[in-house]
């Protein structure tokens, strides 16, 4: 019998096809004349792929970070050409230092217009270039299976990241008839039994180990493998900056995250280890304080680097046994290590950092009539351990880091970029990824308005998240830094903010003003409670810098 010949086909259609075929069912977008074609294709899936369109490119692509986050499949994104594609570049560098599979596709000007500055014309693979994992333009549709089987190769494999494919508007529109791609297989490296072995018997010479976890490609069974190995073998486990939910927070052995706003006793603890065992993490700027922690390039401590990227060993810190592996392999290799037959010598050690986390949970005196402490306490007590919180960056995000505790993997969605306007975006991703689950998003008043218009797509698409703004009238990171460097020389600061609650009631969400921390539990409930996305605007204290410091205290200190 002779095989059936595949059918003529658009590039649009060609471009679905692939992304049915390699597992898509959610994608987002801002809508261009660019890609018209392939939207036209999303009609025709519109049963296998949902289409979600946001209101602006960084917050679309920052969905599709979230999404990948969520899912460990790479988020899927289009935008049109110039102006859509640079407000795109931000979930790009997003999912670059994060380490998110994610695939931007970018509707590009026709071939024959191409390098005459065309209208919105960019080359794409120089403006990408440095933060993308790979960056192509698709010139024949012919070729489009095999341009988007390597793209989910490349953005899932090894490291994970994000790719970005342009697609010439004529070249969409344009027919072929070509084969489908099979679906893509991830590519990961295990670790070798000697390194396992070589790893155990150095572990059995340690006197004060620290585990420290971080980077992507987790999944649930390695996070779960790695939480046995560290109770087979009583090691105290932080987390690098935002990836708190790599294990269970209420852990016996977790010990707290190393990250801005870290406790000092954690950061002492590592700089008193006699055996770091990095895995995932890359010991970056913000896990070390500044390289500080751990010298660079040789620790004093004796290291262990676990990585999934080759590259990344041995390009910052030399340590003493390097496994290029990714996360699930090695969780796994680790988990099945026989347990030490004796108590380990380091259990008192173990016990104490754990103690000290625990300590570091009680929330000190804050100024103003909003104790951002107290709230915090409040929903680590009331919400489900499964909620998702999310939040983007700023001074606010150190109370939601110290103070709550997340339960498990892919509990939490915050950039190790330190992006701000990401909280909302990706609650809304993680609400169309988890519709069973609660959400709740922390922005500062700064932070929101970056990319608060996404709180539209979640009225339209009936996302019932919830909000949490803490409106203090000023970029607080950047005050605190001031108030350090030039205290009392409050310039580009300060915020005149609009009504956060009505805003929230305009878009037709549940909106409610906060003044009181007494005030706060009811007013969680009526959001909770509300059937619409709701947003609860907390109005704290300026003096409130961080759960650590006051403006008062530094010109304090700057006035002694």
């Amino acid at each position: 019998m002779t095989p059936k010949q595949p059918a003529s086909r658009t590039g649009g259609q060609i471009l679905i096809d692939a992304l049915r075929i390699h597992g898509v069912d959610t994608a987002f977008c801002v809508p261009g004349e660019s890609f018209l074609a392939a939207i036209d294709a999303f009609h025709d899936a519109r049963d296998a792929i949902r289409l979600v369109v946001c209101r602006q490119e960084g917050g679309a692509a920052h969905m599709a970070e979230a999404h990948g986050k969520l899912t460990g499949k790479p988020g899927i994104c289009f935008v049109t050409r110039g102006p859509g594609a640079t407000n795109a570049s931000i979930g790009v560098h997003t999912a670059r230092q994060d380490s998110t599979p994610l695939i931007l596709f970018i509707g590009q000007v026709a071939r024959d217009c191409m390098g005459r500055e065309a209208w919105q014309e960019i080359d794409y693979r120089h403006m990408y270039g440095h933060i993308a994992k790979w960056v192509d333009q698709i010139d024949c549709a012919a070729r489009i299976p095999e341009y988007i089987n390597r793209a989910f190769h490349v953005a899932t494999s090894g490291r994970p990241g994000p790719v970005v494919l342009a697609l010439p508007e004529d070249m969409l529109a344009e027919s072929a008839v070509v084969a489908d791609s099979p679906p893509f297989q991830r590519a990961q490296a295990s670790p070798s039994a000697d390194a396992m072995q070589e790893m155990a018997a150095r572990l059995a010479q340690a006197r004060r180990p620290l585990a420290i976890l971080g980077g992507g490609g987790w999944t649930r069974a390695a996070s779960d493998d790695l939480a046995a190995f560290a109770t087979a073998f009583d090691l105290p486990v932080a987390c690098a900056f935002r990836r708190q939910d790599l294990l269970d927070n209420q852990h016996s052995h977790y010990v707290g995250e190393a990250g801005l706003g870290m406790d000092p006793r954690l950061a002492q603890r590592i700089r008193d280890a006699d055996l770091i065992l990095a895995i995932g993490a890359r010991l970056g700027e913000t896990t070390t304080n500044g390289y500080t922690l751990l010298n660079v390039p040789r620790p004093a401590q004796s290291l262990i680097h676990v990585h999934a990227d080759p590259e990344e060993l041995g390009h910052v810190y030399h340590a003493d046994l390097i496994m290029n592996a990714a996360m699930p392999a090695f969780a796994a290799a680790a988990a099945a290590l026989p347990a030490p037959a004796a108590p380990a010598p380091w259990r008192a050690w173990t016990q104490a950092a754990r103690a000290d986390y625990l300590d570091n949970l009680q929330p000190g005196p804050m100024p103003g009539p909003v104790d951002m402490g107290r709230v915090m306490v409040h929903l680590r007590e009331q919400l489900p351990p499964d909620t998702i919180v999310s939040n983007g960056a700023g001074n606010y995000t150190l109370w939601v880091q110290r103070f709550y505790q997340y339960r498990g993997i892919r509990t939490q969605l915050a950039p190790t970029s330190g992006t701000m306007g990401y909280g909302m975006p990706a609650a809304v991703a993680a609400k169309l990824t988890h519709p069973d689950r609660t959400v709740v998003c922390f922005a500062g008043d700064g932070c929101f308005l970056m990319n608060g218009q996404e709180l539209a797509t979640a009225v339209q698409y009936g996302l019932n998240i919830l909000v949490i703004v803490v409106n203090n009238g000023m970029y607080g990171s950047i005050r605190m830094h001031q108030e350090r460097h030039y205290p009392g020389r409050v310039c580009a600061t300060e915020l005149r903010n609009p009504d956060f609650a009505r805003m929230a009631q305009a878009y037709g969400a549940y909106g409610e003003v906060v003044e009181r921390t007494e005030d706060f539990p009811a007013a969680l409930a009526r959001a909770r409670s509300a059937g619409t996305p709701a947003l609860l605007e907390l109005r704290v204290s300026q003096d409130a810098l961080s759960p650590r410091l006051t403006i008062s205290g530094l010109r304090g200190a700057a006035a002694g």
